[in-house]
């Protein structure tokens, strides 16, 4: 005892249930002592930890956080207030929670010292050998290194032994440990919250939330009446919430939490047979008025039906029978949802729904599919109505408008059909114009698009006083381009030309095909007179590089005549005749560069 630092003895101090036994006296010169008294609870089992107590001004520290903490201590942890409450004990990575007199199943219970709600391992956890075991070799020495050892007596003779949770049950005899043992788990519980995160000690919810937490479980009960139309039902919803109560409890207890469970156990009960008993009382005036209205209702034609805020019908007359298909006796006490097809049911639903929100009457259109299969478009009025009891109702009138809707669809369908109709004739109307307006090889307009379209610009030209210009192209030598490499090249090197002619000339021009390997460009708008010769050049230019025709390198030439309006005339046959032998006269000459007329 005097040489041996981690060693700590025990002692117990002087309360009302025990006397006092002093340590050895060196170990309590060295401070290595530590009280084990241990408190019990009024069922004779202990659940509390007792970690410092104060005698006469005097701070006692327990035997097993005086174990703890020299184990610690070797992991550079120390005692520490904790972040989230200054007057809490904080050890690593546990937090302990002091114990409070008014906790979960404790009223005006004993607070003294810095108590703790003890988060007891399994007996099995704890590792046990005898002295024996260890004198005779038995033990391997690594069971015992880094390890804390608690030494004690389990001579039953000596009656130190305790009850704890693990224990037993109702339906088992009650097992004590041993005190040695007891000590022990309580050593392991503040390691493992220290050290691995495991609960040291099982917490309580703030008296807020425990209110809360009794508050839950009795509008569980009520909701669980509400929601459950059945005495059957409502029974096993009741069941089921117990078990859950129990569960859940159980499940926070696991994770370091102590939740109440006989207050909300009494309060979830308790709500659930006032709820009931008001219930019967309600469903006795209902039926009063559901006689009453039968007898009114089935006097109507049309179909009616009244539901009450379950959507429940409660009265449907003889017209609604016929009209769903389906008897009374099927009816009453069903909601719609429980008869007709679910996404017609929930329509029905959410109308009914919005009618009791609001208060307000409304008419809409839905569909039913009767007890044979066929399937109604009906128009429905609804309303609230409250009878002398304050009983709310909704009642609900309905006409089939079926053949209405039907002969809609028709006209529809009708309306549909000569849209379509239409819409093809204008495309075909346009594919005809394409035809007959533009060249089908090249895409270019066509010979008499061209002679609309110079027609056009001509008479632009005199009004605004402008220039218009017109140029006449022949390829030079293109029969040959068909002799040597065929038809098909000749046509892919006529839509080439096309091409770049168009990406040549302004966007405002118009370039055409008139036929074979001729084509024209018309130049609205000319600045100058001479600008017809750049144009000229700049077409020779394009048309000078060669074109790759399917893997074909082919050249051409063309040649140009132009005509200008006013200028070379006013007439649309004069200029194009003039840009013709303007065109001929260039390709007798050697292909020049361009060709205008000359008087």
């Amino acid at each position: 005892m005097a040489t041996t630092d981690n060693l700590i003895g025990i002692q117990q101090l002087q309360d009302g249930t025990a006397i006092n036994v002093p340590p050895p006296p060196i170990l309590a010169e060295r401070g290595q002592v530590g009280f084990n008294n241990v408190v019990l609870d009024v069922d004779g089992k202990v659940r509390r930890n007792v970690l410092y107590w104060h005698i006469d001004g005097e701070l006692h520290t327990s035997f097993s956080l005086k174990l703890a903490l020299l184990y610690l201590a070797a992991e550079d942890i120390e005692p520490q207030a904790a972040a989230s409450n200054p007057e809490h004990l904080q050890l690593g990575q546990a937090v302990f929670q002091p114990f409070q007199g008014s906790a979960v199943g404790y009223v005006r219970q004993d607070a003294k010292g810095y108590q703790v709600l003890a988060n007891f391992r399994h007996p099995e956890q704890i590792l046990s050998v005898t002295m024996g075991q260890v004198l005779a070799g038995q033990v391997p020495a690594t069971r015992f290194r880094d390890r804390i050892v608690v030494v004690g007596s389990t001579a039953a003779s000596l009656k130190d032994f305790a009850y704890t949770p693990h224990s037993g049950d109702w339906f088992s005899p009650l097992e004590p440990i041993y005190g040695v043992e007891l000590h022990a788990n309580f050593v392991s519980q503040m390691l493992g919250g220290a050290l691995d995160g495991r609960p040291a000690t099982l917490r309580t919810l703030p008296d807020a939330a425990e209110w809360l937490w009794l508050l839950a479980w009795s509008s569980a009960g009520m909701i669980i009446v509400v929601r459950q139309r059945s005495w059957g039902h409502s029974v096993v919803g009741l069941v089921l919430l117990l078990l859950s109560l129990v569960g859940l409890a159980y499940a926070f207890f696991l994770a370091g939490w102590w939740l109440s469970v006989l207050p909300p156990l009494l309060a979830l009960t308790g709500s659930w047979l006032l709820l009931t008993s008001w219930r019967a009382y309600q469903r006795e005036e209902l039926r009063r008025s559901q006689e009453f209205l039968n007898s009114i209702f089935d006097t109507i034609p049309d179909p009616v039906f009244v539901c009450d805020r379950q959507h429940r019908w409660l009265v449907v007359n003889q017209a609604f029978c016929q009209f769903s298909g389906f008897s009374a006796p099927q009816l009453l006490g069903k909601t719609v949802r429980q008869v007709f097809p679910a996404a017609e049911a929930t329509r029905f639903w959410q109308a009914d729904a919005e009618v009791f929100e609001t208060g307000l009457a409304n008419e809409g259109e839905e569909q039913l599919t009767d007890s044979e299969g066929y399937q109604h478009a009906i128009a429905t009025k609804r309303s609230l109505h409250c009878d002398a009891a304050g009983n709310v109702f909704l009642v609900g009138a309905i006409r089939d408008i079926t053949e209405r809707k039907r002969v809609e669809d028709d006209l529809r369908r009708t309306a549909v059909e000569l849209s379509r109709s239409n819409a093809q004739l204008q495309d075909a109307q346009h594919r005809l114009h394409h035809l007959a307006y533009y060249d089908s090889l090249t895409g270019l307009p066509n010979r008499k698009h061209f002679y609309e379209s110079l027609e056009q610009f001509l008479a632009w030209a005199e009004r605004e006083a402008q220039y218009v210009g017109l140029l006449y192209l022949d390829l030079d030598d293109f029969k040959g381009v068909n002799d040597r490499l065929g038809h098909h090249i000749g046509d892919l090197l006529l839509k080439a030309v096309a091409g770049r002619l168009k990406n040549c000339l302004r966007g405002s021009d118009v370039v055409a095909r008139l036929g074979g390997d001729e084509f024209t460009a018309i130049l609205p708008g000319i600045a100058e007179i001479n600008d017809i010769e750049i144009v000229i050049a700049k077409i020779h230019a394009t048309l000078a590089q060669s074109f790759m025709l399917e893997g074909q390198s082919v050249s051409i030439a063309a040649s140009i005549g132009a005509s200008i309006y006013p200028t070379d005339g006013g007439e649309i046959e004069a200029l194009i005749e003039l840009a013709d032998r303007a065109m001929y006269a260039a390709k007798g000459q050697g292909q020049l560069p361009s060709q205008m007329p000359t008087d």
